[in-house]
């Protein structure tokens, strides 16, 4: 046994197999979609428990919003999504709306009510803006019980003809509102998944009944003295989103109206882009699930390498301009990146967020997605062209084993990249994997990993 054991430690250990070599190409001259960002929401309240209403403390506020909104700390989201007023949710008690009664009828001088709070969201805000947040998309969820035709913020329900004008007077008063706060409104919505009804704040509208209206609220903005696009329609399937795409563009008077199309994709994955030569926005989704889960590769659906798949995914099919979060905090058995004590002084964070933050924190509002070749179905791949010259490329191996890819690259000049990954040990994390050589970028890219490398 000590002859057997004493050649063994004489043997070299046999040399782990070479990373299979792929080869791609990237074109930074050229350019697809704009990108107008990647944001997160905190409706429902879930603002008020961020600013520390069940025990959150100053520093740990401070700790989750450098999570969420620091360049240099954390993600740097450029979009919130702010929840304009419904009824009880789920979870949590409201969202304070700003007309709580019918003053009288559709023509009745309404009697709205501010409380410079709107469930935490205000705050949110105003530390987003000093973060450098450009972008606040404000959307509602339901109209006031007494608009709708089933009388009630929940369950669903239309909105009545009559109430049309009103409804668009009452969305365009939040938004100033906002103003009055000093929070540009720079996106509006009116619904939120007009094709499911939930036992929560919801209303229903077709497609040609979101174009109807459409042909009131555009009129209505254009005259309010507000610098506010509106977007549309925050289907929650991006499949069904499409109907709504067309109808839009296919009606001159709501195609002028709508600056952005918005979807969901809780039925299935991005499958196809909208019919629409606007912006598109992936406009709400986060991974079912019932747990909290920090995994990044567990197999669940509802991991980080699953959210970085979704992301790769949604910009390369989906052609989409933006990709909004849920959730960015909330407590319990939460999908969203950041889980909050419920109650105390306390906050864990996902690999979910991880994911976002790879793409978030180097892919700046305002860059363009440049088309990339690549011939190896494991690696999904991504590239960006900053406004400021700085070239981005995400790439994601699905692979079980080590790959070593070439990019053959176009457009810049080609400096020593700086590569980050994100894996399970590893959070955005600095590794020396990506090297230039002429005009080819050379990266070892570690199994079920993102790979993020940043040139110049």
């Amino acid at each position: 046994m000590l002859a057997l054991t004493s050649q063994a430690a004489a043997d070299p250990a046999p040399a782990p197999p070479p990373a299979e070599r792929v080869r791609a190409g990237i074109d930074f001259g050229a350019e697809l979609q704009t990108v107008d960002g990647f944001g997160f929401s905190m409706a429902f309240q879930r603002a008020d428990l961020l600013h520390g209403a069940r025990g959150l403390s100053p520093a740990k506020q401070r700790e989750v919003l450098d999570l969420l909104l620091s360049k240099e700390k954390g993600a740097g989201l450029s979009i919130l999504r702010l929840g304009i007023g419904s009824s009880t949710d789920r979870v949590y008690d409201h969202m304070p709306t700003i007309l709580p009664t019918d003053p009288g009828g559709p023509d009745a001088t309404p009697k709205y009510v501010w409380d410079g709070w709107d469930g935490g969201q205000v705050w949110l805000a105003k530390e987003a803006k000093a973060y450098g947040v450009k972008r606040f998309y404000a959307d509602a969820w339901s109209a006031p019980a007494f608009m709708k035709t089933n009388g009630s913020e929940n369950d669903g329900g239309e909105l009545k003809p009559a109430w049309r004008q009103a409804y668009a007077n009452y969305l365009v008063q939040y938004a100033k509102f906002y103003r009055r706060e000093g929070i540009s409104i720079t996106d509006l919505g009116f619904t939120n998944e007009p094709d499911w009804t939930a036992t929560y704040a919801s209303i229903r509208f077709s497609p040609q009944q979101a174009v109807d209206f459409l042909k009131v609220l555009g009129p209505t903005v254009r005259t309010s003295g507000l610098k506010t696009d509106l977007v549309c329609c925050d289907v929650a399937g991006w499949d069904r989103q499409v109907a709504y795409t067309e109808a839009i563009e296919a009606d001159p008077v709501a195609d002028k109206a709508v600056r952005t199309i918005t979807g969901h994709r809780y039925s299935g994955p991005t499958a196809v882009p909208q019919p629409t030569d606007q912006h598109v926005w992936m406009s709400e989704w986060s991974p079912d699930g019932t747990t909290w889960n920090e995994n990044w590769d567990d197999g669940s659906g509802y991991d980080g390498l699953a959210v970085a798949a979704d992301i790769q995914n949604t910009l390369t099919v989906g052609n989409a301009s933006a990709y909004v979060y849920w959730t960015g905090a909330s407590p319990g058995a939460t999908r969203g990146l950041i889980q909050l004590a419920n109650p105390g002084d306390d906050y864990r964070v996902s690999k979910r967020y991880w994911a976002l933050a790879a793409f978030s924190r180097f892919i700046r509002p305002g860059a363009v997605r440049v088309p990339v070749s690549n011939a190896d179905p494991a690696l999904q791949v991504t590239a960006f062209r900053n406004t400021g010259g700085h070239r981005v490329i995400e790439i994601l191996n699905t692979a079980t084993t080590e790959k070593s890819a070439d990019f053959a690259l176009r457009g810049g000049h080609d400096r020593r990249p700086d590569a980050y990954v994100t894996d399970e040990t590893r959070s955005v994390t600095p590794a020396d994997v990506a090297s230039t050589h002429g005009t080819t970028l050379t990266a070892r890219l570690a199994p079920r990993a993102l790979t993020t490398v940043v040139l110049d």
